[in-house]
């Protein structure tokens, strides 16, 4: 396997930063037209509580991020520059006017210093126009679109209010590869779900593996390796998620069975498969369970240490 920073460096030559932002979009299962109320586990705001407000313009939302890491940089190793990753982040970043989203896009990538695109996304969020914008964009900018799978167990798909299947997701992949083989695909898994076991995880992360090898066409020897990001399940504020925890019907995992299952993962996991994250960052203003998750340097350490094994 591969670490996000060497896969980047490899790209850009050089340290790159992802900024969050908001393209202003919602998601199937919020609007009624698959669902309401979002996946059980889901802010309010999305997946981006760290991303800039959707009021602002995109060239306002990088401005503003881009402030940010550099005030984070200043002070560390004589404040050394880098380059950045427009991440649509908030919601699902495809669910809308393609013509607009495209433009939203291409604006990111007009900002000085937006080396690459990254858009996260459901799997039944993709539609023509989009990927054929984004196969375009790609031949020139380095493109990353990330899909939430969460879990490939279907009834755990259902209890989380996911409304989109496995399927969804398989097509998903493979209309990707066929728009263009040099997108990097990067999927979105989840440890901890209510009701799942051991075998249900890790039988996930088998799943992801098997469906990115098999999509990818053998012709295709520069086609970009794929991705995959886990994280453990935390309970945030005002969700679903968070009325079972406070009536005792979802414990979260302990921070020793995460790392351990952690460990069975990586076992599985390939070396042309490139390690995005394995932990979260929940907003602590919104955080309920677990407490072992606020501890980001610590947890990252630990987790260093893993994957040194």
């Amino acid at each position: 396997m591969q670490t996000l920073s060497s896969f980047y460096e490899s790209i850009f030559g050089c340290k790159t930063y992802k900024i969050s932002l908001d393209a202003g979009c919602t998601c199937p299962n919020r609007d009624c037209t698959k669902g309401r109320g979002g996946c059980i586990f889901c802010s309010e705001n999305g997946s981006g509580d760290f991303a800039a407000s959707r009021n602002l313009s995109i060239r306002e939302q990088l401005e503003q991020g881009r402030t940010l890491v550099e005030a984070k940089l200043r002070g560390r190793s004589g404040g050394r520059q880098g380059k950045y990753i427009a991440y649509f982040q908030n919601f699902s970043s495809t669910y809308g006017d393609a013509e607009v989203l495209l433009g939203k896009y291409r604006e990111a990538l007009s900002c000085e210093g937006v080396a690459g695109l990254a858009v996260a996304t459901r799997p039944d969020c993709l539609n023509e126009q989009i990927l054929l914008g984004l196969a375009d964009i790609s031949k020139n900018h380095f493109v990353q679109i990330e899909l939430g799978l969460q879990t490939s167990n279907e009834q755990t798909g259902q209890l989380i209010n996911r409304c989109y299947t496995n399927q969804d997701y398989t097509d998903a992949v493979a209309w990707i590869h066929e728009a263009s083989p040099q997108i990097h695909i990067v999927t979105h898994l989840i440890f901890g779900l209510p009701g799942e076991s051991e075998e249900d995880m890790l039988n996930s992360v088998k799943f992801v593996v098997q469906t990115n090898e098999n999509t990818r066409h053998a012709e295709y020897v520069s086609a970009s390796p794929f991705g995959i990001k886990i994280t453990s399940l935390y309970v945030l504020k005002n969700t679903p998620l968070a009325q079972m925890f406070e009536f005792g019907e979802y414990e979260p995992l302990s921070k020793e069975l995460y790392f351990e299952l952690l460990k069975k993962a990586l076992l599985l996991i390939p070396q042309n498969c490139v390690v995005h994250r394995l932990t979260g960052d929940p907003p602590k203003k919104l955080l309920l369970a677990p407490d072992w998750t606020t501890d980001k340097k610590r947890i990252l350490n630990e987790i260093n240490q893993i994957t040194l094994c």
